[in-house]
């Protein structure tokens, strides 16, 4: 059956402390949720800090958990440590990623390594740790890119490592679904975001601020977090009934 209400419940956001993940955070806690937000390092520390403490001053339940998702032994001590402290685990969002734009002629070992590790195994153990953990009934949904349904160059390290997490969430979603839990992904559009401008040139920047459909329609023409947040709400509440998906939440930017 349908869940409506986010009052109460547990969640775990990967890459909870700023950006997309902070704001959901917020958001959830807003509307009643208990948060663990992960961060992934001492340079993240102080951002999730601010986020816990913005949601506690409001009257909100969030404390911050630390571990560096590329290696499984941590993603499970995140999950083991949220669920003792919350006392179990409804939902669980993952928004860990990193961009990278180069020609495939001058990706270095080190950098696809790297971009597997963030955006596929990071994705992949969050999914098993999730299914592991999650109560019954439960929600997850990973962030991946509307890149997945591009036709272009330069991002084959970015796009190529989130691709599987399209196969992930299939086969996590035939697999814990006699628990009742939904599992989907969701790519927005670039977003306006210092993840997104730290890759793009001026050029770049005003292309893709005028690619989408809805380009004009958006206050900087990119996809903003404030239009990510309701649709991932959605996908682990009322939305449930949508599983093993991805879907392009991008105003336009990007569709199969």
């Amino acid at each position: 059956m349908a869940n409506h209400s986010l009052e109460g419940k547990a969640v775990l956001i990967g890459g909870g402390a700023k950006n997309l993940g902070g704001l959901l955070a917020r958001t959830f806690a807003a509307d009643g949720a208990r948060l663990a937000i992960h961060y992934n390092s001492a340079s993240t520390k102080s951002a999730a800090d601010q986020t816990v403490a913005t949601i506690v001053k409001a009257g909100g339940e969030a404390f911050a958990l630390q571990g560096d998702f590329t290696k499984a032994a941590n993603v499970a001590k995140v999950f083991e440590e949220a669920k003792k402290r919350l006392g179990g685990i409804d939902i669980a969002v993952n928004t860990v990623g990193k961009v990278l734009k180069k020609p495939i002629v001058e990706t270095s070992e080190e950098e696809y390594d790297e971009m597997s590790a963030i955006n596929a195994k990071a994705a992949y153990f969050f999914i098993q740790q999730a299914g592991k953990h999650l109560n019954e009934n439960g929600a997850i949904c990973t962030l991946v890119t509307s890149l997945l349904a591009a036709y272009t160059g330069f991002y084959s390290t970015y796009a190529g490592t989130k691709s599987p997490v399209e196969h992930f969430t299939r086969a996590a979603s035939k697999e814990f679904a006699s628990r009742g839990i939904s599992v989907t992904a969701i790519g927005p559009g670039p977003m306006d975001t210092p993840f997104f401008y730290g890759q793009e040139s001026a050029d770049a920047v005003a292309y893709h601020k005028s690619a989408a459909a809805l380009s004009p329609r958006s206050k900087t023409g990119l996809t903003d977090i404030e239009d990510i947040v309701p649709a991932v709400k959605f996908l682990v509440t009322d939305g449930w009934w949508i599983t093993g998906q991805t879907i392009f939440a991008n105003g336009g930017y990007t569709t199969r």
